[in-house]
């Protein structure tokens, strides 16, 4: 059953089916919830996620289970060991690196089990966590050196030359030297103080158009997004077995990495992403969810020979997000996987990933959405010819609001006036709408839609046509 927060009182305006309200015009999340820590207190991403992994801790105590798991190396952190590891490492950071609340770090890495201990370090000590790509170029990585001003790089050993050479300090996360920062305990841990409106972290994203940009994230911002998850949290009689196959360096992967030891899960961590090495993942540690982005649903129902003879009997959920799945891919999913559930979650970097999601195996049939309002969330569906707000089954550009939109872009104001407004409104750029039951249809990007003769055709809707032809894998669709 799911955990049962006490729902917000809403006006009677308020459709209690759509969440849509006929004076506002605005959509409401219908969500249960329970009230934000005050947004005066002192309190960083790491204190609130600690806070909800000891309410998510069963009583009487059981068995600790692991709470990231590393494939490739077979190491295995339980939840006693994270939390000493994180203070340990924090004091490292502080004591030996001299970095403290304001500097940033950041981050080079491919997904492994010492990257979410490093960013809850980090955030104890409110230094600002920015992670990128490895593959990156040495011009990307220039460009964001220049907005996050980092006091320090933390790589991999992988990581080239060229690339390391940018910086003015780096730690390999590979090495002794960063394990003794983990591990050599020799003075007390002393709590840092952290706003929950600093700076967490500053991410990259094209937003709506253009080159790509800093999108400054709050402590707040997660925490409320943290929050939301709690609140529709499902309790179960063994914690799960997490494998999250997007990139920590993404928001999605980010937010997932954080999620899941806030709700005591298992995270598995496989590095770079390889579609083999992940169901040998699945199978080896009886992962029970999986995050992931479209193309891997793809991959996972048109590569029959990656799966056959893997036990894949432990799969119970595969969160899909980033792009909406067709009918189509969802049928021949469930064909393949009958027993495993296929939720679909719509978020951005902006809003610090997911503002709609499903939840539950009922939610999950409902093929083509993207979920419901999370939490603490505000839409608008917005006419992009005459700007009117407008009401279920209508398309039109989706707006946001809540305590989860981004700060704004790091040094570009005009870039961050451009997408959010003075009532706080963000503008996604997507073209979407809301049905009867209040579930999110994301139909296309706005700058993606073709006109021609007076019509505004939606590619992805022609994609999602063409690929009913059993002969056709897959398919783009451009003017």
């Amino acid at each position: 059953m799911a955990n049962q927060n006490s729902n917000h009182s809403l006006p009677s305006s308020v459709d209690s089916q759509s969440g849509f309200c006929s004076q506002t015009r605005t959509y409401h999340s219908l969500r249960p919830y329970t009230p934000l820590p005050p947004q005066s207190l002192s309190l960083s991403v790491t204190d609130f996620t600690f806070s909800l992994l000891r309410q998510n801790s069963p009583s009487p105590p059981t068995p600790t289970p692991p709470a990231l798991i590393d494939a490739a190396t077979g190491r295995s952190i339980p939840y006693h060991e994270l939390i000493t590891l994180t203070k340990t490492l924090t004091t490292s950071l502080h004591r030996r690196l001299g970095l403290a609340r304001g500097d940033s770090a950041f981050v080079l890495s491919a997904n492994s089990a010492r990257v979410p201990v490093l960013y809850l370090a980090l955030f104890s000590l409110g230094v600002v966590v920015s992670p990128s790509n490895p593959s990156s170029t040495a011009s990307e990585i220039s460009r964001q050196i220049e907005l996050c001003e980092p006091a320090v790089a933390f790589v991999t050993g992988d990581v080239n030359e060229e690339i390391v050479s940018l910086f003015r300090r780096t730690i390999c996360l590979d090495s002794s030297e960063f394990e003794s920062m983990m591990t050599a305990r020799s003075e007390e841990f002393v709590r840092f103080e952290v706003g929950q409106n600093d700076t967490a972290a500053i991410l990259y994203s094209s937003g709506t158009t253009g080159k790509f940009k800093g999108v400054e994230l709050t402590h707040r911002n997660f925490i409320s997004s943290l929050a939301g998850v709690q609140a529709v949290r499902t309790v179960r009689p063994s914690p799960a077995v997490t494998l999250c196959s997007v990139p920590y360096f993404h928001v999605y992967g980010f937010l997932y990495s954080l999620r899941s030891v806030a709700m005591r899960e298992s995270l598995v961590s496989i590095g770079k992403f390889d579609l083999v090495q992940m169901i040998k993942a699945i199978e080896g540690f009886r992962v029970t969810h999986v995050a992931v982005a479209p193309p891997v649903i793809v991959s996972l129902v048109n590569i029959c020979d990656s799966t056959n003879g893997c036990d894949l009997s432990s799969l119970e959920v595969v969160v899909s997000g980033g792009a909406p799945l067709t009918k189509v891919l969802i049928e021949r999913f469930k064909k393949r996987f009958p027993r495993v559930q296929l939720p679909q979650a719509y978020g951005l970097t902006e809003s610090t990933a997911g503002i709609s999601r499903m939840v539950g195996p009922n939610e999950s049939q409902k093929f083509g959405a993207s979920g419901r309002l999370v939490p603490y969330c505000q839409a608008k569906i917005v006419d992009v010819e005459t700007g009117m707000d407008l009401p279920p089954f209508k398309q039109g550009e989706l707006w946001l609001r809540g305590p989860s939109i981004m700060k704004g872009y790091v040094g570009d104001p005009e870039a961050t006036s451009a997408i959010l407004d003075s009532e706080g409104w963000l503008r996604t750029g997507d073209l979407c709408y809301f049905d009867s039951e209040g579930f999110l249809y994301v139909v296309d990007r706005l700058k993606e839609l073709i006109k021609y003769k007076g019509y505004q055709v939606a590619p992805v809707e022609l994609e999602n046509l063409l690929q009913t032809h059993p002969d056709i894998v897959d398919v783009a669709v451009v003017p």
